[in-house]
This record gives C-alpha cells, sequence and structure tokens, in this order.
C-alpha cells in the first residue's frame, strides 16, 4: 500500500455521515468497551465467503445479499429471524435452481443498524431535530432527546447483533434449512400465489429433482450439505469507531480483519477515495461492497477498485450497482467496458431498490414492477457485454408488512398504511421477494437456454 495503514488511520481523513456525539469522552469509553469484547465474525469465515464470491466473480455462482433496511431495536425477536431466514432460504432454492449454480447467501443482520441521511436534519411542523441514523446512533421517535445520538447504543446493537447470530448459527447448521423443510414452504407459497400456475411448473421442477435425489439414495440423512447451508451477514460500515473497535489481527495470518460481519460495504454517499471510510476498508481482508450510483465514473470507479483491490483478487469485492429503473442502461455499461478493458475482477450486483423510491399517500415506497424492471434491465446488459450478472442485493422482510406496492398480490398505494413498519426504507414483504425469486429464475433459465442455442447453432 502506498500508505501505511492502521486500524485509525481512518480519523487523519475527511469523513461523511457522521454522528455529532455530545459527550466524546463517552464515545471513548463505550468504543474502549467494545474493543475488548469478543469479535462477532471469525477471519476463517471471512475468507470462506471471499472464496466463494470468487466462484462468482469467475461466472460460477450467484450472491443473494438482503435483508432488513435498518435492523431496530423493538423488533428484534426470534420470530422476526425466523422469518426472515426462512424467506431467504426460500429465495435461495429457487435462484439455485433458475441459475444451475451455487448461491451465496449473505444477509443484510446481525449489524446493519446505521444509516446514511441526505440531510442532517428532519423537520416537522416548526419543529427541526437531527435526522434518526439508525438504533445504534439514536431514536427514531421524533423527539430532542431520542435524537440525542447515545454511544451506548453501540454496545445495545452488538449485544442484539450477537444473540441474532446466535440463532442464525443455529438454524444454518441444526436442520432448519433442511431442503424438504424449505420446499415445502415454497410450495406453500406457490399454492397461495394470485399467480399460481406461472410459479407452479418451477417448483414442479424442482420437486421432481428432490424425488430423483431420494431415488437414487441422496437424503438428508446421508448429505449434509442438504440440511446445512453456508450463511454469512454483511452491514454498511458507516460508524467507524464501532468498525475499528471491532477490528482484530487474525491469528493465523497476521491480517486484520472486521469481526462485526463477513461482508461490510461502503455507501454510495461515503465512497469518496481519499475519505475515511475508503480509508478504513482499504486495510481489512474481508470481502468488501461497493454502492455504485449514478454520479459515480468509469474512471472513478476504477480509482476506488484499484486502491480496494490492488492486487486484484477475485472475491475480495464486489460492486453494488443502484440506479435506478430508467437509468441503468444509461449507467451501467460504461462501467463493465471499463472494468472488462482493465481486467479488473469483481462481483457485479443489482440493488433494484435504492433508486427506485417514490414518495405515495405521504409513505416512502418502492413499485415493484420498477424494481423487476432494474434488475431485468441488469441482466440483459450483462448479456450484451458477455459479462456475468453475479447477485441481486435486496431490502426484504420476513413478514407481511405493506411497504413496496404491486407484485402478485397487488399492494395499492391505499395499502401502505396497514402494516407500514419499516424503522427507515420500504421493503419487500416475503411473498415480493420470493414473487422476485421466481420471475427472476425465469428469465435465469431463459439466459441459458439461449446459450444453448447459440452454442448447438
Amino acid at each position: 500500500m502506498a500508505q501505511t495503514w492502521t486500524p485509525n488511520s481512518w480519523r487523519q481523513k475527511p469523513i461523511q455521515q457522521v454522528p455529532d456525539y455530545p459527550d466524546l469522552a463517552a464515545l471513548e469509553a463505550t468504543e474502549a468497551r467494545l474493543a475488548k469484547y469478543p469479535p462477532l465474525v471469525f477471519a476463517g469465515e471471512a475468507r470462506r465467503l471471499k472464496s466463494a464470491l470468487a466462484n462468482v466473480a469467475e461466472g460460477r455462482g450467484f450472491l443473494l445479499q438482503g435483508g432488513d433496511c435498518a435492523e431496530s431495536f423493538a423488533e428484534h425477536g426470534a420470530d422476526t429471524i425466523r422469518d426472515f431466514f426462512r424467506a431467504f432460504l426460500q429465495m435461495a432454492v429457487v435462484l439455485t435452481f433458475g441459475a444451475q449454480q451455487p448461491v451465496v447467501k449473505v444477509g443484510r443482520i446481525a449489524g446493519q443498524f446505521a444509516k446514511p441521511r441526505s440531510s442532517g436534519v428532519e423537520k416537522q411542523g416548526d419543529v427541526t431535530l437531527p435526522s434518526y441514523r439508525g438504533d445504534i446512533i439514536n431514536g427514531i421517535e421524533f423527539t430532542e432527546e431520542a435524537r440525542i445520538p447515545n454511544p451506548e447504543r453501540q454496545i445495545m446493537a452488538y449485544r442484539q447483533s450477537a444473540a441474532t447470530l446466535n440463532l442464525l448459527r443455529a438454524f444454518a447448521m441444526g436442520g432448519y434449512a433442511n431442503l424438504d423443510n424449505v420446499h415445502q414452504w415454497m410450495l406453500g407459497f406457490v399454492k397461495d400465489s394470485p399467480q399460481a400456475e406461472r410459479y407452479r411448473k418451477l417448483a414442479d421442477r424442482i420437486s421432481e429433482t428432490m424425488d430423483f435425489m431420494k431415488a437414487i439414495g441422496i437424503t438428508s440423512e446421508n448429505h449434509p450439505s442438504l440440511r446445512e447451508t453456508d450463511f454469512f451477514t454483511s452491514h454498511e460500515a458507516l460508524l467507524l469507531g464501532y468498525e475499528q473497535a471491532l477490528t482484530r489481527v487474525d491469528s493465523t495470518s497476521g491480517d486484520w480483519y472486521a469481526t462485526s460481519g463477513h461482508m461490510i460495504w461502503i455507501g454510495d454517499r461515503t465512497r469518496q477515495p481519499d475519505h475515511a471510510h475508503i480509508e478504513y476498508c482499504r486495510g481489512i481482508k474481508n470481502p468488501l461492497g461497493l454502492k455504485c450510483g449514478p454520479s459515480l465514473t468509469a474512471d472513478g470507479l476504477l480509482e476506488l477498485i484499484d486502491l480496494l483491490n490492488p492486487a486484484n483478487e477475485a472475491g475480495r469485492l464486489t460492486l453494488i450497482c443502484r440506479f435506478g429503473h430508467d437509468k441503468v442502461a444509461e449507467h451501467l455499461p460504461r462501467l463493465i467496458r471499463a472494468v472488462e478493458r482493465e481486467g479488473k475482477k469483481v462481483v457485479w450486483s443489482c440493488d433494484p431498490m435504492h433508486g427506485n423510491t417514490i414518495t405515495l399517500n405521504n409513505y416512502k415506497t418502492r413499485p415493484f414492477e420498477r424494481i423487476l424492471s432494474e434488475v431485468e434491465s441488469f441482466f440483459q446488459i450483462h448479456r450484451a457485454e458477455g459479462t456475468h450478472p453475479g447477485g441481486i442485493h435486496i431490502e426484504m422482510t420476513g413478514n407481511d408488512v405493506t411497504e413496496c406496492t404491486g407484485g402478485a398480490r397487488a399492494l395499492s398505494g391505499d395499502d401502505l398504511a396497514d402494516r407500514y413498519h419499516t424503522h427507515c426504507d420500504p421493503r419487500l414483504n416475503a411473498d415480493q421477494a420470493l414473487e422476485l425469486a421466481f420471475l427472476l429464475a425465469e428469465r435465469m433459465k431463459g439466459g441459458r437456454d439461449e446459450k444453448r442455442m447459440v452454442v448447438n447453432g
């Protein structure tokens, strides 16, 4: 590296999206406490994720990344985690069959507490207060006391993350992820869906495949991979004091890792190459994500790739593209061509959520048809460029919320008030998330059929 890196070298750089803590001594004491706490994840797990993402970068896998916009202390509970995990596994099964490739499962969970904001203040009537920045920083209640950044919330976020990870590991390795169970859950969705017939063909093919495996003796009893799964966590590395406190040296390699999550990403608002967030992330060895919005130039992207992945290591860097359904065709091709021209090894992932937010009936929402449109454009552009559309990155929940309009059940603007529970941005509910997976699987299968026709002449 051109400059010496340490876990706190980011403190010498300009920084965006930082909360204004009134008691710096209390903040320092909290970070010192966190620095003594056990790691939430381990270096070996992060390396395993990087290896899986390297296969995606080489075109031999697909990344499914999703979860809450912002986790909350109030909604934390075993049922919420279970319902999210179940919906996520159903999506993964459908996408695995559609892609005919391994699906790397990465949740926005167990650490996704801090949120960047377009404005530092929020106004209601004649009252102006600091913006809500996520439960790890301040409270969502619109009161002066709640909006004061409180470092003790970092301890609460750490403890909730630890409890969440504990349950996720039990689900992933303790039999809950058994493929038979996941398939039955999926069939329940297909049966109840207004577009049941459209999805039944794919579900029936998955059933036939599973029956064939059983017939030749491949079951969850004798093949652990059918009852266990790898599941990784991720979040935006926004609150760098918290990240630094959980940055540890790996005893086997001597490398530094962020132990707050397996993968962390840099947001579209904090990717300035000479600023603190890039400085911190360039020195840790975790897999990294980089949000790419309409303002990112091709040369700017190449500069960031060189800073974050100077060794051009496959699996190190995922480019999470978030343009909007009406802008993706304008911006994505030039970025792909620049990356391909320079031979950079990256995972290309589509975030169809953040560029498609609108306001309807005084609620922030995201129309399902715009989300699907951006995903479809993402795949079409990559096929035209001869590159691998490597993943999707979505905000979703396993709960029956009404935050995004559209989908098979045709949620309207009038439905938003029924169960609008998000602490920040609107999320796909479980039905919409699985519907997106089915539609995406259809496109993947269509793309494979097109390739076969070309190969066979």
